[in-house]
Order: structure tokens, then C-alpha cells, then sequence
């Protein structure tokens, strides 16, 4: 059999697959994966030009109007999998009451700071309970200096999910039809860009800014993204790539939305409809995912799909690795980042609310008119071809 999954995910693949093999010597499985910027464009034609292969990763909605998706509620409940230890994602995965994918782990927001950089400053570490306007506040005072040696108070990636994500944490979805609450998202981004305490989306185009490598240059205070960077961190702790110390508090909230609420997004393994051993297939779906799988992601420092007082102590570890504050990933509040529907992620992520932001932000339009446009064109888009033959969500 063949599996083909994310890049930054291989080798935990490869180490769980150790203990599976122990359990199920007769089955034989190949993992592969493909370079991150072309995974999913590949792996689409891939599936679609019938290569074979069996088991594959990533995120579910991406493959959804593929038609290559075997669905997989009756080997869960031959297998009588306790479906409780995924939570709410559970039925987030389900597309007209079927489920498609099993969550290996899920990609939930933080923010990470630089408490070397604080501790020069003479200020005070961000709090646990933070309001978007404190952050802003807090990241002007920890910017300083100019060009080169320049420190920003705070890090936004270009992506749309950094502006979007404060409608999300009020409840909001992407495909509502009113979509007010995202306006004051996009506005925030650009009042700090205003206030120089992060680079403005334009120059991080221009010179090709990476949250990863810009917080690890040491000169960015605070970083939001998501879990994985955890595992990047730590990486380069290992290869001695930095030398500050750090630590993560939850992602900043709207004024009357509790603290910790984040956004949530399962990554899942699914089951190709067209594959040959889909008995076989379906059982290193739930290996994976289950609990001997969670506690193989959950060492590494990822955020797991399935998650019980075994994997919540894995995850968190008995303190000798950074982040010390490690354990707000295991007590959010989630909101899924956006509803997992065919063509959400690809038209609505990827194009609209990524194009439509960005003329914001170089100033081609206003706020009213980027949130106004987003509108017809979630409709335009999106919804006239599939919200007639899908469940999509609130109206």
C-alpha cells in the first residue's frame, strides 16, 4: 500500500508506521509525500489520473469535489471506534451526515513571544487573557530602532486567516451572508501597519517574509500562528539556530469573547475509493489517528485529533522543552477556521478573501468595499455552485 502525506508530518508517520508494523506485520506501507508549496495541486492529479495510492493526508475539503473520497462511517462503526476522543471535530468532518476523514491532528492558533526581547525592554510578558486592542498596544511599545535593526513589536503573516480570524472567534463563518464581523479584522491590520509594529503586507511580499524565519532572526516580539510552530521552534533549538528564549500565551480576543478562543482545523487521513486494500487502508487510518498514533504526534509537539488525559500529558510533556506555557493549546475554545464544504477552502481561502484583503492592503480599496465584494462574490463564486447540493451552515 502507498500513503502520501504532508511534508512537515513523514517522519511521525514513519515512527508511528514502527508500531503499527508490530501490530499488523501483514500490512506494508510506503510513505511519500510531495514538496509543500505543490502538495495538494499534485496530489489532486494525482488521485485523479488514478495513481495508486491508497491513504493520503492534509485537509479534507480540498479533495471534496474530487469524488475520491471513500466514505468511512461504516468501517468506523465495524471497528467500534469511540468517535468521542476526537470532540467537536468529529462532527465538523461530516458532509451530508457522512464522515470522509478522520482527524490525525488539527492546526489551532497562539501567540508566541520573544521573552528575551521583553526582558530588554523592561515590559511585561503578553497576557493569557489579552484584547485585540491590548496587543496593539502592547506591540507599539516593543517596537523600536529603524531599517535593518529594526524590532517589530509583532508578527502578521500575509495570510487572510491573520485579519478573518477575529469575526471567526466571535462565531462568525466565512460563507455567512452578513459578514460585518470580519470587517474590524481588516481594518486592525491595517491601523498596525499604520503604527509600523508589524511590516506591512507589501514588504513582506516584496522581500518574501516568512513567520518562521522572521521570529527566528530575533526581532519580532510577538508571532501569531499556529501549532506547528512548535515543532519548528524546537527544531531549531536543537540545531542551535537560536538562542532566545520564548513562550506562547493564547491568541489575542474581541472585546466580549472569552480568552483562549481559537481557531481549529483538522488535518485528516482519508481512504481512496478507487483503492484495492480499503480494509487495509481504513486500519491505518484509525492507528494513526487513535491513540497510539496521537501519542506519536503528540511527542513531537503536534496538536492531536484525538485527545484524552493520555495524550493531553503527552503533549504537554514533563516541562524540559519549551513552550513552558505549552498546556493553553489543550484548553482552547475552538471555532473551526472555516467550514470544511467543497470549494471553501480553495475559492474562498485561497482566492477571494486572500485577493479582495490584499487590494485593502495596498490601498486599491476600502475595508466597506473589500467586505462588500468578499460578500458577492462568496455567493457569486462559491455558493451558486455548491451551497444547492451541500449543507452551508448559517445563512
Amino acid at each position: 500500500m502507498k500513503a502520501t502525506v504532508l511534508t512537515d508530518d513523514l517522519e511521525t508517520f514513519k515512527t508511528a508506521y514502527a508500531d503499527f508494523s508490530k501490530e499488523n506485520p501483514n500490512i506494508q506501507v510506503q510513505f511519500e509525500t510531495i514538496p509543500q508549496a505543490q502538495y495538494y495541486e499534485k496530489l489532486r492529479m494525482q488521485l485523479s489520473t488514478g495513481e495508486d495510492i491508497d491513504v493520503f493526508g492534509g485537509n479534507m475539503d480540498v479533495f471534496l469535489d474530487t469524488g475520491i473520497l471513500e466514505p468511512l462511517d461504516d468501517y468506523v462503526k465495524k471497528a467500534g471506534i469511540d468517535v468521542s476522543g476526537y470532540g467537536p471535530l468529529y462532527d465538523s468532518l461530516k458532509v451530508n451526515d457522512k464522515v470522509f476523514g478522520l482527524p490525525y491532528r488539527k492546526s489551532n492558533w497562539m501567540l508566541f513571544y520573544n521573552k528575551t526581547l521583553f526582558d530588554q525592554a523592561g515590559v511585561a510578558y503578553p497576557k493569557a487573557d489579552m484584547t485585540w486592542n491590548e496587543f496593539r498596544e502592547l506591540a507599539k511599545k516593543m517596537t523600536k530602532g529603524e531599517g535593518a535593526n529594526k524590532i517589530y513589536g509583532a508578527f502578521l503573516h500575509p495570510w487572510a486567516q491573520t485579519w478573518y480570524m477575529q469575526g471567526v472567534q466571535t462565531g462568525a463563518s466565512i460563507i455567512d451572508k452578513d459578514l460585518s464581523a470580519f470587517k474590524k479584522g481588516l481594518q486592525f491590520r491595517m491601523d498596525m501597519e499604520k503604527d509600523g509594529s508589524i511590516m506591512s503586507w507589501a514588504e513582506q511580499i516584496t522581500t518574501s517574509a516568512h513567520y518562521n524565519s522572521a521570529f527566528q532572526k530575533g526581532n519580532v516580539a510577538m508571532n501569531l500562528i499556529g501549532d506547528w510552530h512548535v515543532a519548528q521552534l524546537r527544531q531549531a533549538e536543537a540545531e542551535k539556530k537560536i538562542s532566545f528564549d520564548w513562550d506562547v500565551v493564547p491568541v489575542p480576543h474581541p472585546d466580549g469573547v472569552a480568552a483562549n478562543t481559537s481557531l481549529a482545523t483538522p488535518v485528516s487521513l482519508m481512504v481512496n475509493k478507487n483503492s484495492k486494500h480499503k480494509e487495509e487502508a481504513f486500519k491505518v487510518v484509525q492507528f494513526m489517528t487513535g491513540v497510539k498514533g496521537a501519542k506519536q504526534f503528540a511527542a513531537k509537539g503536534f496538536l492531536t485529533g484525538f485527545i484524552n488525559d493520555e495524550i493531553r500529558k503527552t503533549y504537554i510533556g514533563d516541562g524540559s522543552l519549551k513552550p513552558k506555557n505549552i498546556h493553553y493549546f489543550v484548553e482552547q475554545k475552538e471555532y473551526p477556521e472555516y467550514p470544511l464544504l467543497p470549494g471553501v477552502k480553495n475559492i474562498l481561502v485561497g482566492n477571494v478573501y486572500k485577493q479582495e484583503g490584499e487590494m485593502a492592503l495596498t490601498g486599491a480599496q476600502t475595508v466597506d468595499q473589500a467586505i462588500q465584494k468578499i460578500g458577492q462574490r462568496v455567493a457569486s463564486e462559491w455558493a451558486d455552485k455548491y451551497a444547492k447540493d451541500y449543507k452551508a451552515g448559517k445563512k
